[in-house]
């Protein structure tokens, strides 16, 4: 008599493949340590898996770092949208840059942008990593400059870049730093900037009336500050 077979559990949980393992990992050293300081094997050691598995996933470190860069900017756009968009207007999402920037600074991993430091690593004649930083700063770019547009800038491109440039300042200095009220610093310019471009944001007064205990209540002003 033979013991019977276990019967698989089913499970919900997706399984993690030995790609998004690899992806993880060299993700994860990457970022705190720099693309050239990272080697195959201690990749494959943090993902826990053969180098040849490695291999048979990517072609080559490139296809890996590249693989990598890609997904980190379609997480980070991600993050970046879905925090400013909380915001009601124009103006007040362009607003929440900063401060939003600044709960990423205070993060115990973070490690400054990983495009500006893949670009700042290598040499100035490598255009492969700078065309793919070029590319995700220009679609970061890209929704700062339509909710500039949308708040009223007559220069919403111009003005978007401006926010960029402080951006930037902003994450290199947190990393160096490790200071996130540096974006607070950075927010103060920012602010300027929109006023500048945009106007300073502006009350709008309205009047409500009511009853209370069954007698005319007083006239409640209500401030809300609008575009």
């Amino acid at each position: 008599m033979t013991d019977a077979m276990p019967q698989a559990v089913e499970s919900n949980v997706p399984q993690v493949t030995p790609r998004e393992r690899l992806m993880d990992a060299a993700t994860r050293l990457f970022c705190k340590n720099g693309i050239n300081a990272t080697g195959i094997d201690a990749i494959v050691s943090e993902a826990g898996t053969a180098k040849t598995t490695l291999y048979k996933n990517f072609k080559s470190k490139d296809d890996l770092v590249d693989a990598v860069l890609k997904a980190e900017s379609e997480a980070w756009r991600g993050w970046f949208i879905a925090a400013v968009e909380r915001a009601k207007t124009p103006r007040e999402k362009l607003d929440s840059i900063f401060p939003a920037l600044k709960s990423w600074f205070a993060e115990e991993t973070y490690y400054g942008c990983v495009f500006i430091n893949a670009v700042g690593e290598h040499s100035k004649d490598e255009t492969r990593l700078r065309d793919i930083t070029i590319r995700h700063k220009s679609f970061v770019l890209k929704h700062i400059s339509g909710l500039a547009e949308a708040a009223g800038a007559k220069k919403p491109d111009f003005l978007a870049h401006q926010i960029g440039l402080l951006m930037d300042g902003a994450i290199v200095a947190a990393m160096v730093t490790r200071d996130p009220t540096v974006a607070d610093a950075a927010g103060m310019a920012a602010n300027a900037l929109l006023d500048e471009a945009c106007g300073p944001p502006k009350i709008r007064r309205t009047r409500r009336a009511g009853l209370q205990g069954g007698a005319a209540a007083l006239a409640k002003e209500d401030l809300s500050v609008v575009d």
